[in-house]
């Protein structure tokens, strides 16, 4: 693959896995708007290892801690930090995963790989984001996040295999609903990314296997190197802006490009 395209397919990704705007609703109009060729899933799996790897990096002090308390959680106890932590990724991450193998198996993830699909989910989800940001109490941090709040908000994560939703998207809207702060939000929407990110990446990278050879693989490390940079580089400026900024300006570029694709898809 050519160099350009695998810098291109990185920045895309690494930039828009953490931001509210979709991932993989950029990642699927990339070939069919530009006429590139499709990246494949061995690309797609890179990437996503690439962002991964960003967001254990960034929130380290987190993930150390959810790593320290998940064999207490793994035997029912939340009675520390780290615990509570842990179990409330394992709770959010149920919803996801049977979703997710349901629309695998079934085969409607290809179904909603569409250009009509992904502008109505940009449009429509953006626009809750926005209604959930503005009018969402600020009362909850991170440590009151508890079981009830975490299934609550795995079954928001779920609706992100939809492509166009935006994971991080979703899952800070009903974090914003619940009553989490911007900031909070944010944080635990991130964190939920690393067990969903892992799943997947199990559940692709197995089927994708037998594809690798020795350009592809060299491919693969530069799109996953490449996006981590990336990752980071959106990380620090998203968390840095939700100090003095909404999720406003994320809803606009939601809203235009929605209308974009939707008038793309339906003059077809």
């Amino acid at each position: 693959m050519p160099l350009f395209q695998l810098i291109l397919i990185a920045l895309i990704q690494g930039i828009t896995e953490f931001l509210p705007v979709s991932s993989s609703g950029h990642l699927i109009l990339l070939p069919g708007l530009t006429g590139l060729e499709d990246q494949g899933q061995v690309i797609d799996v890179a990437v996503h290892v690439g962002t991964l790897a960003a967001v254990v990096l960034f929130f380290w002090k987190d993930v150390r801690e959810g790593l320290i308390g998940l064999p207490r959680a793994l035997t029912g106890k939340t009675d520390t930090p780290g615990a509570q932590l842990a179990m409330g990724l394992i709770i959010a991450t149920i919803p996801t995963v049977l979703f997710g193998a349901f629309l695998h198996f079934s085969g409607l993830s290809d179904a909603l790989r569409s250009i009509t699909v992904i502008g109505w989910t940009m449009l429509g989800f953006g626009i809750v984001l926005f209604f959930a940001d503005k009018f969402g109490r600020t009362g909850k941090t991170v440590e009151d996040w508890r079981p009830k709040d975490a299934l609550i908000m795995g079954l928001w994560q779920m609706l992100a295999l939809i492509p166009g939703t935006s994971r991080s998207g979703i899952t800070i809207t009903g974090a914003r609903q619940l009553g989490y702060a911007r900031l909070d939000a944010a944080r635990i929407s991130m964190l939920m990314s690393i067990p969903t990110i892992i799943a997947s990446g199990v559940l692709l990278g197995a089927e994708v296997a037998i594809e690798a050879n020795a350009n592809v693989l060299r491919d693969a490390a530069i799109a996953a190197g490449l996006s981590m940079l990336a990752a980071l580089a959106a990380l620090a400026l998203m968390m840095r802006l939700l100090r003095s900024v909404s999720f406003t300006p994320y809803v606009i570029y939601r809203v235009i490009l929605g209308l974009v694709l939707l008038s793309i898809a339906y003059q077809g």
